[in-house]
């Protein structure tokens, strides 16, 4: 059974319909794979649309780490090491977040979308590097759009069955961590070799 106050916000966010789901992933009080699956289920009632659903999931998913990435580029690691317990964001979680960044670059912004916990984090250090906002939104649109249909249509699928997301999607969710790891991988080393090409005189 999931715990009374994520019942509360479930019942909130079915209450505002898709506006409830933006705004239960924009604040993110609870995990967005369980908002997501459970805009699924309402799909799955007849409550909302599968694209209403799947439109303002992404949006909400988008504007959640619009507001990380300048939590990180104005407030910093200072501010994050202080109230990031409010943001569920542990210390060893932002970590490896700068440590992926700093080493890999912007790609990790899409490829940390799939990777539970960092997909909030990763947001922390590409605000601290001031990364390009076009750059920013274009990878971590890349990485929501498929997050957000894959957990909405499972959700819909498993109807009152929901809450059973994290088992369902793991077949889904797993292939598309090895693609995403695979083309970051093919970027970085696209970068390490246009460092090392000779230029012309």
């Amino acid at each position: 059974m999931l715990h009374d106050l994520v019942q509360s916000a479930l019942h909130f966010i079915e209450g505002l319909g898709v506006w409830g789901i933006l705004l239960g992933l924009m604040l993110e009080v609870i995990p967005s794979e369980i908002v997501l699956a459970f805009a699924g289920y309402l799909v799955s009632r007849g409550e909302i649309s599968l694209v209403g659903a799947i439109i303002f999931g992404t949006i909400g998913c988008l504007l959640q780490q619009v507001i990380l990435y300048w939590i990180g580029r104005y407030g910093g690691r200072p501010f994050l090491d202080k109230f990031g317990k409010f943001l569920h964001l542990k210390p060893k979680h932002l970590d490896i977040a700068e440590g992926w960044f700093n080493r890999y670059g912007a790609g990790m912004v899409f490829t940390a979308r799939f990777i539970p916990v960092l997909r909030q984090a990763i947001s922390i250090p590409a605000g601290m590097a001031r990364m390009s906002m076009v750059r920013f939104l274009f990878y971590t649109l890349l990485g929501t759009i498929p997050w957000a249909i894959i957990l909405v249509y499972i959700g819909r699928t498993l109807g009152e069955n929901w809450e059973q997301i994290n088992q369902a999607a793991a077949p889904y969710i797993k292939p598309i961590i090895l693609l995403s790891v695979l083309l970051t991988a093919g970027y970085v080393l696209w970068k390490v070799l246009a460092r090392k090409k000779p230029v012309k005189s």
